[in-house]
């Protein structure tokens, strides 16, 4: 499950970190946008859940220092050691640009660097050179973690792909239908063994389908016109299907950019229906080679009315595993 839940404070948490868990939920991954950070949750769930495994999805290569990425990550695999997997990626130019004030310059060349200097630092090395996008001058961790955590990388396309598969853990993808896993496997090639392929699912388990399919398009607007995702679905095969979309989101129409998205893509990018339907639809992306599948769990009607009792049966429904 993607964490923290929208709506509830973090300090109420550890209720929903038990109800997880209670439910089957092995994992919870965090995200970093503009909420929650991607550490806090995580080290909140360290403490109250030792039985959930952690990871982050993604902690931007930009806004952090590299030798204050190492700490961050450090310090939550000492907190739950050999429990943790810290997930990286490039983010996009509104979160590091706009946002932090830092230039968003060469992706592709910080991700891989800041990849290698988390690989020698996180085991202990004293890191002292240049790389394409920074220097470090002799660093070294403090506070080395007993058990380095794997190191994932968010990929979409294929140079990003291949360099997961080559220098990392695993991989972490978003926005895509479960049809579209084989294509991006594809490019992964031969993976080591415990290689993990993590995807991250937006469900709106709701029988209420128009207000599914109407925040799942706010979604799809905002998301995939983004230059990143965008050439990620022209490379998936949509960009005949999204091009109206685009179209009228480049022309500042977003009602029309909304109204350009048809319901199949909608309803294969955003599940939704009842918790079993939702259940059965990720399942399809296990069956397609995902191992780690993260539900991003979205607003509903009856969560909205139901309070947290509904709440606590939504996530029972979700995990579908028998109680622990």
């Amino acid at each position: 499950m993607t964490v923290p839940l929208s709506g509830i404070p973090l300090v109420d948490h550890a209720a929903v970190y038990a109800a997880l868990h209670e439910a089957g939920f092995t994992d919870v991954w965090s995200s970093e946008v503009n909420g929650a950070d991607a550490f806090t949750p995580l080290a909140l769930a360290a403490a109250w859940q030792p039985g959930l495994r952690l990871g982050t999805a993604i902690a931007p290569v930009f806004t952090r220092g590299p030798g204050l990425l190492a700490m961050s990550a450090a310090a939550l695999a000492e907190a739950a050691p050999g429990r943790f997997a810290l997930g990286i990626g490039a983010s996009s130019p509104v979160v590091v640009q706009d946002w932090n004030g830092v230039p968003f310059d060469e992706p592709f060349k910080r991700t891989r660097d800041v990849l290698r200097f988390l690989r020698a630092a996180l085991a202990g090395q004293s890191v002292d050179g240049a790389y394409d996008t920074f220097a470090v001058r002799r660093f070294t961790l403090d506070r080395p973690p007993a058990v380095p955590p794997a190191l994932l990388l968010a990929a979409l396309r294929p140079g990003m792909l291949r360099l997961a598969a080559a220098e990392a853990d695993g991989v972490i993808l978003n926005w895509l239908a479960a049809d579209d896993v084989p294509t991006v496997l594809a490019e992964l090639g031969q993976r080591r063994d415990g290689f993990e392929v993590v995807t991250r699912i937006f469900v709106c388990p709701t029988s209420d389908a128009a207000h599914a399919r109407a925040l799942g398009r706010r979604l799809i607007t905002s998301y995939l016109s983004v230059p990143a995702y965008a050439q990620f679905h022209r490379w998936l095969g949509r960009a005949e299907t999204l091009e109206p979309m685009w179209r009228a989101w480049a022309a500042g129409d977003r009602r029309g950019a909304g109204a350009a998205v048809p319901d199949e893509v909608v309803d294969a990018l955003v599940l939704h229906g009842s918790p079993e339907h939702c259940r059965e639809q990720v399942r399809r992306y296990a069956d397609a080679g995902v191992d780690v599948p993260v539900l991003a769990l979205l607003p509903t009607p009856e969560l909205a009315g139901g309070g947290a009792a509904a709440l606590g049966d939504l996530i029972a429904r979700l995990g579908g595993g028998e109680p622990r």
